[in-house]
């Protein structure tokens, strides 16, 4: 475990184990409501490195452990600048960029500003700029401030996971006081900038391998014909499609999803 100091006041927190016989490194980059818990559940993390794999997790500005001045600008640009910056101070062998949702969209953004990586893992990213993704992440921005976390979680959770994963879930969920987020709160600047991020990606300027990864139970940011006109501009591309899981691919699925990034490392 280590902090990255950036400037005065700003940080990333982050956690690197360097690989073993594999020499591959992957890199996760989180969900905007992510953090670094999602990739080391005991199938992924340990898993990796199990197999001879290395992993670098961290947290952007405004996430668990990484500090923000008041007066940082939290939107996409400085995310990705981030993420290039924590791959070149880390500098891990032969890095695989994995990110999920937005997080894959900045891992390929970061890619194209130089991050260093022989490879790109896309999970449930791919989606075109529309009035309907506008509208959408403008709402979350409101429900946080309403109900912060839990609202937006109770509300879209139905249309984003798999039956089995919403049943499990759904004991501990609808029964708690909603406490709305404020300016200032790490995770509700990182939703607020949200909303600017640029959508309309140069797909086929990606010229090293890409592995796409989507679940049939995303009810909300699935749209097949958008998803195959993107995967069609993208140069060297391969597609798993989970059945059995929605947008949350990492904590629905874990031990396929950790199978198919590891068959994707092993074919570069």
């Amino acid at each position: 475990m280590a902090n990255l100091e950036i400037s005065a006041g700003n940080s990333l927190y982050y956690e690197y184990q360097a690989p073993g016989a594999k020499g591959q490194t992957f890199v996760f980059v989180n969900a905007l409501t992510g953090n670094t818990g999602m990739w080391e559940v005991d199938a992924i993390g340990p898993a990796l490195r199990a197999a001879g794999y290395g992993t670098l997790v961290y947290n952007f500005r405004g996430q668990v452990d990484s500090t923000f001045t008041p007066d940082a600008d939290l939107g996409p640009l400085t995310i990705v600048d981030d993420l290039k910056r924590i791959v070149d101070h880390v500098a891990p062998p032969r890095p695989i960029l994995a990110g999920l949702s937005i997080g894959g969209l900045f891992a390929a953004q970061a890619y194209l500003k130089g991050a260093a990586a022989e490879g790109l893992v896309l999970i449930n990213t791919l989606r075109k700029p529309s009035l309907r993704l506008e509208w959408i992440n403008s709402a979350m921005v409101r429900m946080a401030a309403t109900g912060g976390g839990q609202l937006i979680m109770e509300a879209n959770l139905p249309m984003l996971v798999n039956p089995e994963q919403l049943a499990k879930m759904r004991p501990t969920l609808l029964q708690g006081d909603y406490q709305g987020m404020k300016d200032g709160e790490g995770l509700y600047e990182l939703m607020k900038g949200s909303v600017s991020t640029e959508w309309d990606f140069p797909y086929e300027k990606l010229d090293i391998p890409v592995l796409l990864m989507t679940g049939e139970h995303d009810r909300v940011f699935r749209i097949e014909a958008d998803i195959a006109e993107l995967e069609a501009r993208i140069p060297k591309k391969s597609h798993v499609v989970f059945g059995d899981a929605g947008h949350l691919i990492p904590a629905e699925r874990p031990e396929k999803f950790s199978s198919e990034i590891m068959t994707f490392a092993d074919s570069l």
